[in-house]
């Protein structure tokens, strides 16, 4: 079984709770794992908010057991977080799943520029909770025979598509990064505020990247153009 060693206790408990926070919103989550050297990153696709969060981790030396050029593979998320061994740094691989659709769908890996228009984080910070408490509010003020699947389905897409300032970036986009972990307060970042989100764009994809991992989708209206299937 293929092992990971992580660069430190740090990088492997970030990684947990990564993954605790996409089997929060779905016991079968699956994630797709890409390494090359010691550079490792980690998709999944949180349900209900249709984008595709990657984390990324540090680690510090290449995979054993042969694996030493290049990893991919479509994992179970809750065995791989069981095999994390945080205090020892490491985590070992499961064996592979068949991946749900989206994991043969991924950004492109280069092409990124940066795009302007992007909201101070304090700004989508309080966009995000604007958002959440408007759809409960809403919800709250519909008749019960009105609180059907359908209604509540139509309310949340017309909260979540709102773009974020000038962007194209949709506000679930960014509710996505803040219940995964993703869009700290500006206190807790390690880096200055200012460098503390950033928009790129490659293609049809969108990319909101913050210091501790980055929420991807699909511009609105473009369909399956410029995808990456790999």
């Amino acid at each position: 079984m293929t092992a990971l060693h992580l660069a430190d206790a740090g990088e492997a408990a970030d990684l947990a709770a990564f993954l605790a926070r996409l089997i929060h919103y779905d016991r079968a989550a699956a994630v797709r794992l890409q390494g090359s050297g010691t550079a490792l990153a980690v998709f999944g696709r949180p349900p209900s908010f249709e984008v595709l969060a990657i984390r990324t981790a540090r680690l510090a030396k290449p995979y054993e057991n042969g694996l030493d050029a290049s990893l991919d593979v479509t994992v179970s998320a809750g065995e791989l977080l069981e095999s994390i061994d945080e205090s020892a740094a490491t985590a070992l691989v499961p064996t592979a799943v068949t991946g749900p659709p989206w994991a043969g769908v991924l950004p492109p890996r280069g092409g990124w520029r940066q795009e302007p228009g992007l909201p101070a984080p304090d700004t989508v910070r309080a966009m995000v909770a604007s958002a959440v408490t408007e759809f409960r509010s809403r919800i709250g003020e519909l008749a019960p025979e009105r609180r059907t699947r359908a209604e509540l389905d139509r309310i949340g897409r017309e909260i979540w598509s709102r773009p974020i300032g000038d962007t194209e970036l949709p506000v679930r986009a960014a509710h996505a990064a803040q219940s995964l972990g993703f869009l700290r307060p500006a206190a807790r970042a390690a880096v200055p505020n200012e460098a503390a989100l950033a928009l790129l764009s490659s293609g049809t994809w969108l990319r909101l990247r913050t210091p501790y991992g980055s929420i991807a989708v699909r511009r609105a209206g473009l369909g399956a153009l410029d995808v990456s299937v790999r």
